[in-house]
């Protein structure tokens, strides 16, 4: 008897297949612009948790705050970006039921 996994073969093969869609000219599950903007922000993060982990000694609090106030900042861009594009897609998507013919 088969067991199937959450994380089987198939899985795992559709997941590989998605990301080399990407960079093809085929459509792919993952958006590009996301995946690449994921990527850079996670690169971000670490390099700032790993300042903040060598020099956490030598901070004063005003330079801890402004180092807070960039992360807050940051992550607020990610945020609003994210959901401007929820919203165009979904203004879209509305438009477009909107002009079918029946």
């Amino acid at each position: 008897m088969k067991t199937k996994y959450y994380f089987g073969w198939q899985n795992i093969k559709w997941f590989i297949t998605e990301i080399m869609n990407i960079y093809s000219s085929k459509t792919s599950y993952f958006s590009k612009k996301r995946i690449e903007s994921g990527i850079a922000f996670l690169i971000a993060q670490w390099g700032m948790i790993y300042f903040l982990y060598t020099h956490h000694d030598k901070l004063t609090m005003g330079e801890f705050l402004l180092w807070a106030a960039a992360e807050f900042a940051v992550s607020g861009y990610m945020i609003n970006q994210i959901q401007k594009e929820k919203e165009r897609k979904e203004s879209f998507e509305q438009n477009s039921e909107d002009n079918t013919v029946l």
